[in-house]
């Protein structure tokens, strides 16, 4: 008899034991998978950018680029959110009657540089699909123009002052994208809701506009 009440006290106390030590069992896994979802990276991306400027005779898609780091925190299997920091080359052709600054006419090509934070949510669709959309904000760190000629040779470089422009710069990205083994890659538009320069600076209402293809390798 006592021996059987002692076998029963001990099966009792290691029965407590499991139920105490299974939470955090359960926790401490779901913490593991948690972070193992987690990506952070380096991406790239070719931009296509233009600014929709008022009374221009024309306006022509500048070609340019952006680098930087992404993270991506996993909230749930069809929820992410990716903060990035990134450093992005936008602009646009623009023909003129009378240029900007110069009061000239013809084609000048401006080069405006940028560190951009966007803040995108990622809505995963099965396996590898998923679509985004977020703010952003960006701050103008530089900024040339260049007066082209009809042939595309650069006739002269400006480089202006940033005060010259508006330097912050605000508004919304969206996108489709896929994920591979190792990194990830797609499509994003992202359209500027900050004028990009004061009114009298022949930039009237001019907005950045751009399209990016991109790729991102994780750590």
């Amino acid at each position: 008899m006592n021996y059987a009440y002692s076998l029963t006290n001990k099966l009792f106390f290691k029965m407590n034991k499991i139920i105490l030590v299974l939470p955090f069992l359960i926790l401490s896994s779901i913490l593991v998978k948690a972070q193992s979802e987690d990506q952070s990276g380096i991406r790239a991306s070719l931009n296509l950018s233009n600014l929709y400027v008022d009374e221009v005779n024309d306006e022509n898609t500048k070609p340019g680029f952006a680098v930087g780091f992404y993270f991506r925190k996993s909230l749930s299997d069809q929820i992410s959110i990716q903060p990035e920091i990134n450093y992005s080359l936008k602009g646009s052709q623009i023909n003129y009657d009378g240029g900007f600054f110069t009061g000239g006419s013809g084609k000048y090509r401006y080069n405006l540089s940028y560190i951009e934070i966007p803040v995108l949510a990622n809505f995963h669709v099965g396996e590898s699909l998923y679509f985004s959309a977020g703010p952003y904000v960006a701050t103008l760190i530089a900024a040339k123009v260049k007066d082209v000629d009809g042939d595309g040779s650069i006739n002269s470089v400006e480089e202006y002052d940033r005060d010259d422009f508006n330097t912050f710069d605000y508004g919304v990205a969206a996108g489709v994208g896929f994920d591979f083994t190792g990194g990830t890659a797609g499509v994003r538009y992202n359209y500027g809701l900050a004028d990009v320069a004061p009114e009298d600076r022949g930039l009237d209402n001019g907005k950045n506009s751009v399209l990016q293809f991109f790729i991102g390798f994780e750590f």
